[in-house]
């Protein structure tokens, strides 16, 4: 059901060898640019032509009546209520926690402040997947987020369901109106994205960021509209890596293997681990569990893929480099003493550490995000958070005599730069104090006697062309 990568006494560039599901999102960009224009260019005609034809149903409005989301939400079930509302008062919990930070002011030299603000974007559309499964729980790891960092505007988009007369799942419309969204569309795929990024006249505004995961076409559309607008990431297939060492319990690798599995045929599932008596017994486990899911074929296929392997190593510290190149969405420790393990551990979505951590805790109530990186991207980016939502602006505040202290190295760049109108308008500032000349009066010289000669620094001189 799964393969065998054996990498024991091979020193490999690891991130070369590692499973990985097949992505080719430059191929879907083409597939999806059409869409993206003719939602540009048609507004909610393209809606309707693309929502017959990839979703087999179109809405009524395209907007989802407040009385639907209301009507969801009356009709929760009690157990449902009471699991939603705790993922969202954990998740709330630990974004407060994101959105504080220590004094965001530098005094690099008595009298210059330069202060870092942190600004909410003005307006973020945040997507969420209906397809193999509809992903109830990304509402809230996409809106409690967005809130804490205080957006103003927040619209949500989901594609529609047959079943449930074109409308977005139920559990969907329910979670955003246990949030106060009431900006819902019934729209999926890179329409939605298209939708988000240019706007549909009549019908929704364009956003500054699109935030949240989808299929690979979605994913297309973010890369193709990126610019016009933000994005969170390209999100694909999701995956887990366990590392594990001989004192693990088998049941609980081979069913957390299997969680992740169940998304997607893609999905990708691996074990690290320098046990093979472990390893045997995972695979041991696996038959058994995955034929009594529900989604036994998914599963089958997922772990079956090339993206998916059992990775035998000689050591912890093997294992620790392959999980580092291998970058996981999610990763999970299963050692002697794993904190300390997960603390060696650099590239990595979310880390899930010890036994009674499992990847499914952190899907729904950890209070953790869900939104991670994928591919190996957690190499270099983080999980949606407060902060991607906030933009950062520098606050630039000098006294007279701490730009004098530092003006002889500014002239000094600018010269090197070939930029002396950079300069000047530094220059310009040491005469301050001086009594001023009549305006139709050619100064003799606007520098002071002891600045360095040159080309032209004097006051309104035309700058030299530049990128800045």
């Amino acid at each position: 059901m799964i393969r065998t990568l054996d990498l024991r006494g091979q020193a490999v560039d690891y991130r070369r060898v590692v499973p990985r599901a097949p992505m080719d999102v430059e191929q879907a960009v083409e597939r999806v640019r059409p869409i993206c224009a003719g939602v540009a260019e048609r507004g909610q005609a393209a809606l309707r032509e693309f929502s017959e034809q990839f979703d087999g149903c179109v809405p009524a409005s395209f907007r989802v009546p407040a009385e639907a989301i209301t009507a969801a939400e009356r009709e929760l079930t009690p157990e449902l209520r009471t699991a939603v509302l705790e993922s969202i008062r954990r998740r709330r919990a630990v974004a407060e926690v994101e959105a504080r930070a220590e004094l965001r002011r530098a005094e690099p030299a008595p009298g210059a402040v330069v202060e870092s603000r942190a600004i909410a974007v003005d307006r973020v559309g945040l997507y969420v997947p209906g397809g193999l499964a509809p992903l109830a729980s990304s509402v809230l790891m996409n809106v409690v987020p967005a809130q804490v960092a205080g957006v103003p505007s927040i619209a949500v988009a989901s594609p529609p369901q047959a079943e449930f007369d074109a409308l977005p799942h139920p559990t969907i419309l329910a979670v955003c109106a246990l949030l106060g969204v009431s900006e819902v569309y019934a729209v999926g795929g890179a329409q939605a994205i298209a939708m988000f990024a240019h706007g549909v006249p009549g019908l929704c505004e364009p956003v500054n960021l699109v935030t949240g995961p989808g299929n690979i076409y979605v994913v297309a559309a973010k890369r193709l509209l990126r610019g016009l607008v933000g994005i969170d990431s390209e999100a694909g297939p999701t995956e887990i890596a366990i590392l594990a060492d001989d004192t693990a319990d088998p049941r609980f690798v081979a069913a957390d293997l299997i969680s992740q599995a169940e998304h997607d045929p893609l999905a990708g599932a691996v074990l690290v681990t320098d046990s093979p008596e472990l390893a045997e017994a995972v695979r041991t486990e696996l038959e058994p569990q995955v034929a009594a899911t529900r989604h036994a074929e998914r599963i089958r296929a997922a772990l079956a893929g090339q993206q998916s392997a059992i990775v035998l190593v000689d050591d912890l510290d093997q294992g620790i480099d392959v999980v580092n190149a291998y970058a996981a969405e999610h990763l999970e420790i299963h050692t002697r003493d794993a904190k300390a393990v997960a603390g060696r551990v650099r590239n990595a979505g979310a880390i899930f550490v010890g036994p009674w951590s499992p990847v499914s805790l952190g899907d729904y109530s950890a209070g953790s995000t869900h939104v991670l990186p994928t591919a190996g991207c957690a190499c270099h980016s983080s999980g949606l958070n407060v902060n991607s939502f906030l933009k950062h602006v520098h606050v630039i505040d000098y006294s007279r005599q701490a730009l004098l202290d530092v003006a002889d190295a500014v002239e000094a760049f600018a010269q090197a730069e070939n930029l002396p109108a950079h300069g000047a308008a530094v220059t310009v500032r040491r005469q301050e104090s001086r009594p001023a000349r009549p305006t139709d009066a050619r100064p003799t010289d606007a520098r002071p006697t002891d600045a360095r000669p040159t080309d032209d620094a004097r006051p309104g001189s035309r700058p030299a062309e530049s990128t800045r």
